[in-house]
C-alpha cells in the first residue's frame, strides 16, 4: 500500500478527533482508525443513495468484513480535522473492496483496504453482488473500479 491522491477519491467524510480517541500522548489510538473507515463507509452508502443495510436486506444479502489493512504514515492528533476518502477500488463477484485515505488538510496519514463479502445474512454463504449495487458503484466513482 502506498501514498494515495485525493484526486483519486470523489467522496469524502470529515471527521473531527475527539478527546475519547486518542491515548496520553494526545495521538489517535490504532484501533480507531477501523471506526473512522466504518463511519466513513456508511457515510459513502448514504451519498450513493443506499441505505445501508436496509437496501441489501431487501436481496436477502448483508456485508461482512473479511479483511482490514491499515498503513499508519503519520499520527493524528486531538481536534485534528480529518478527511476520510472512500472509493471502490475492486467489485468481485461477491466482494467489494473499499479503499481508504485519511487527510489533515494535504497530509496523508492513513492508507488502507477495508473488503466486504456479500453472503446470506442467516446462512452467511456468499452472494453475487445485486446487479443494482455494480450500476450505483460505477456511476458513482471518478474511476471505474476493477473487476
Amino acid at each position: 500500500m502506498a501514498k494515495l491522491s485525493r484526486d483519486d477519491f470523489r467522496f469524502f467524510h470529515p471527521l473531527r478527533v475527539r478527546w475519547a480517541e486518542v491515548d496520553p500522548q494526545g495521538i489517535v489510538f490504532n484501533g480507531n482508525y477501523l471506526t473512522y473507515a466504518d463511519v466513513a463507509i456508511t457515510e459513502y452508502f448514504r451519498a450513493m443513495d443506499v441505505a445501508y443495510p436496509a437496501d441489501l436486506l431487501k436481496d436477502g444479502g448483508d456485508f461482512f468484513a473479511v479483511k482490514t489493512l491499515l498503513e499508519y504514515l503519520a499520527p493524528a492528533r486531538f481536534d485534528d480535522q480529518l478527511d476520510i476518502g472512500v472509493r471502490v477500488s475492486r467489485l468481485g463477484g461477491a466482494s467489494m473492496a473499499f479503499e481508504l485515505g485519511i487527510w489533515r488538510g494535504e497530509e496523508q496519514l492513513t492508507s488502507g483496504e477495508v473488503v466486504y463479502v456479500h453472503a446470506d445474512a442467516d446462512s452467511r454463504k456468499s452472494l453475487r453482488l445485486p446487479d443494482w449495487l455494480r450500476e450505483r458503484v460505477r456511476g458513482f466513482e471518478r474511476f471505474p473500479p476493477a473487476d
